[in-house]
This record gives structure tokens, sequence and C-alpha cells, in this order.
């Protein structure tokens, strides 16, 4: 096993449903079980959901804002970096992950989809995006097995 840090970018809307932030709360809670860090957008919805869970379980969180003051990202953030880039910074989500997991969002969720496939990660989701290049998760023991196989247990 390996004492290097697995990155798990979450990826998913500023806006979701009860049942998409209750997924998103689980989730991170299952990367902080799991040793992993959590990176994210660091703003509101399922980004926060996230952090949240990852919070619940004693996890680190980093959050990739778009803005320029770190003060923006939300409440469970622990390690905020602001970018000044707008939307460009969602190539820095992607990009930083060794593993991305996609949750339910609109275009800019397709958009770090599409930049986390082009960088060959491995992109993973709960009722996100239907596109050639997803693993479709069918459960979070599916999720936990996933972490596990990347930390080598």
């Amino acid at each position: 096993m390996s004492n290097r840090k697995i990155l798990v970018s979450v990826i998913g809307g500023h806006k979701a449903d009860a049942d998409a932030l209750k997924a998103a709360e689980r989730t991170g809670e299952i990367i902080a079980e799991e040793k992993c860090v959590l990176v994210c957008g660091g703003l509101t919805g399922i980004m926060e959901a996230v952090c949240k869970g990852a919070k619940n379980k004693k996890g680190l969180t980093v959050g990739i804002i778009p803005g320029e003051d770190k003060r923006d990202a939300n409440q469970y953030v622990d390690v905020a970096i602001a970018t000044g880039m707008g939307f460009s910074r969602n190539t820095l989500v992607a990009g930083t992950a060794d593993i991305v997991v996609a949750l339910p969002g609109e275009y800019g969720t397709l958009s770090e989809i599409g930049f986390a496939l082009n960088a060959k990660k491995p992109v993973y989701g709960f009722d996100t995006w239907d596109i050639k290049g997803v693993r479709k998760l069918k459960s979070y023991e599916e999720l936990r097995d996933v972490l596990r196989k990347a930390k080598g247990d």
C-alpha cells in the first residue's frame, strides 16, 4: 500500500434535489472513510454536500473555486484554492484527480467529465450524464471498492 493520498474529484451541480444532495453527502463520507482526499469546485449544491459528508468523517476537503476570494468556498472546505478563472477552473478540478466521481449536474459537470476523460482519468458516476467513458456505479460499496483498488488495498 502506498502512502500517497488518492485525490478524488467529485463533480456535480450547484443546484440539486434532496436525493442528489443525500447521495453527495454519502459519497463524501466514503471518500473520507477510505482516507482519500476530496477535491471539488468548493461552492454550493453537490459540492457543499460532498464536503459536508467528508467532514462528518474527518476527511480532508479541497475546493477549487472559480473566483478570487477564498471566503466564497463553502463552510466545509479545508483548503480553498481561489483561481480567478471562472468556469475554466473546471479543468483543474478534473485534472487534479486520480479518480473522478460524477453526480447530477448540468453543463459545468458535463465539461468536467469531458476534461477528465480527455486526460485519461477514470470517471465513475451516480445518476449523471450517460456518455461513453463514464462507468456507472450501482452502489456505494462499489465506490468503496474502486477507491480501495486505487489505493492498492
